[in-house]
């Protein structure tokens, strides 16, 4: 396979060579004035006549596809709008148009100015008038398929797979537009977007294994961000009342259908709200992105079928607004129906319902542990004795177990056990419950919400403790002293929410897995 790859590729640069032969820049120049092809494909279209041309057009793109003959070739160009078929005829090109056609490859990109029609076959297409070559592709492209089939390569290659998968292009799109919309959202809201550090001296606001590094001027350890909250809380304090950041955060750990080391998250904080604010704000935001992407959503079909003894695929495409009315979406087998209010459970009543016991209820939830085979001692230290896990952390492992793929939703959850919420307020009437949310769709985590702790001196005791059987890397006690200094100062009451980007779009595209909602995830160097 390399020699082949090897092969063509010299056959590549044989052809550039003779295009420069020409007179003609292979790399190709300005090229102003083209139409999309998107929008071309919709202009009136009727058979070629010469006593009725029909709309001159001018447009630009790469050749995708081939069917060389005689005096008469046809090709395909794409744009990121869609294709469109070239008709080439030797008299209506000057010899060295002609020549160079006669040396396109796939993946070389043009530009044409021609007649928009139809061919006999109904076939809307482009009659070249004056062919200009822009760019020549020295590696081989794939052949004239909607789609490549191995993730491997796709992902290795993603400027190729947004080419020939229709999908891949179109989730860009759509992100594009999620992002927009959650934007627009909040600023209207009254909102300020701001931007804060990526380096950090101490890895806080999440539980997560931090990424290090080292400053060589200052001579520091550092560490890249985990989360985005504790700067945005000191900008509470400094007065910015209703807060936000959209941005890049780095978790040194496994990597998943559903996690990639480096994904976008979304944080607000809302000086003098609270919890049930936050879930109010969520709705709202989510359903404003639903309703920007959905009424383009649909469900796809592919056929194969043949034609002249060639394999080609027919897509069927269906709306699902049509099938299934406003707010609803598709997600893998499943329709998600988005449209409020929400469903609402406190985390107590889930976790009696499907695990079978009280939260509270110490022996139970040992009982309940043992049932599940979840460890239920752990090693403080390596070699030293076992002690058993913290109550809650059995709990919260037992909810993970039983509870979370049973949720459908959009589902909040609310009310978690305080001790694995250290940045949260207690509720008043019971200190042993956190007000935190999070909101579940069919089994995925989507967005996190506090009412967010504001006294600093149950803050510092929280930073402080560490729950027994809870690793490290999954705890939030890391001691940040100017963060407490801050609260000390006065941060006012608010509520906080933490939205996955990343796993938003796949949510609202109708994706598994989170690498393709990324255009370009974190993967193992290439072998040599």
């Amino acid at each position: 396979m390399a020699d082949e790859s090897q092969d063509l590729a010299e056959i590549r640069h044989e052809k550039l060579r003779q295009i420069e032969a020409l007179g003609i820049d292979p790399w190709g120049h300005r090229f102003d004035n083209t139409t999309p092809i998107g929008e071309i494909r919709k202009l009136p279209a009727e058979g070629f006549s010469d006593d009725k041309p029909g709309p001159k057009v001018r447009a630009a793109g790469r050749v995708v596809r081939q069917r060389p003959g005689g005096k008469l070739q046809f090709l395909e160009i794409w744009d990121q709008s869609g294709r469109v078929q070239l008709m080439l005829r030797i008299n209506k090109l000057t010899e060295t148009e002609w020549k160079v056609s006669q040396l396109l490859d796939l993946g070389d990109l043009i530009g044409v100015d021609g007649e928009f029609g139809k061919t006999k076959t109904g076939e809307p297409t482009i009659q070249v008038t004056q062919l200009t070559f822009l760019t020549k592709s020295l590696e081989p492209h794939p052949k004239d398929v909607y789609g490549i089939g191995d993730e491997e390569y796709r992902l290795r290659h993603r400027y190729l797979d947004m080419i020939y998968t229709p999908d891949t292009l179109r989730r860009a799109h759509q992100r594009v537009k999620i992002i927009r919309t959650i934007r627009n959202h909040l600023d209207n809201l009254g909102y300020l977007e701001v931007e804060t550090p990526t380096l950090h001296s101490i890895a806080g606001g999440a539980a997560a294994r931090p990424f290090e590094t080292h400053h060589n001027a200052l001579g520091i350890d550092l560490f890249v961000r985990i989360a985005l909250e504790l700067p945005l809380k000191r900008l509470l304090v400094g007065g910015i009342e209703k807060v936000y950041e959209l941005g890049r955060v780095f978790r040194n750990e496994g990597i998943s259908k559903k996690h990639n080391p480096e994904f976008t998250m979304m944080e607000l904080y809302h000086a003098y709200s609270d919890y049930r604010g936050m879930m109010d704000l969520t709705e709202g935001l989510i359903v404003a992105c639903v309703d920007a992407i959905g009424p383009t959503a649909e469900i796809e079909e592919k056929e194969e079928y043949e034609e002249k003894g060639e394999t080609k695929i027919r897509i069927h495409r269906k709306r699902m607004y049509d099938l299934f009315g406003e707010r609803h979406l598709a997600f893998g087998d499943k329709v998600v129906n988005f449209t409020p209010p929400w469903q609402r459970a406190k985390y107590g009543d889930l976790f009696r319902e499907h695990v079978g016991c009280d939260m509270a209820d110490e022996a139970a939830v040992q009982a309940a542990a043992k049932t599940a085979h979840l460890k239920t001692e752990v090693e403080v230290t390596k070699g030293g004795p076992r002690v058993a896990k913290a109550h809650d952390v059995l709990v919260q492992e037992l909810f993970e177990h039983h509870v979370e793929k049973a949720l459908v939703g959009p589902m909040f959850v609310y009310d978690y056990p305080a001790s694995l919420c250290p940045l949260t307020k207690r509720k008043r009437d019971n200190p042993a419950i956190a007000e935190r949310f999070e909101l579940f769709v069919h089994g995925m985590e989507l967005a996190n919400a506090y009412t967010e702790l504001n006294d600093p001196i149950t803050q510092e005791q929280t930073f402080s403790q560490q729950l027994t059987g809870m690793a490290e890397e999954d705890s939030m006690a890391k001691m940040d002293h100017d963060f407490i200094r801050a609260l000390r100062h006065g941060m006012p009451p608010a509520g906080g929410l933490g939205i996955g980007i990343d796993r938003l779009v796949m949510l609202l595209t109708n994706t598994q897995t989170i690498r393709d909602v990324i255009l370009f995830p974190l993967l193992r160097p290439e072998a040599k």
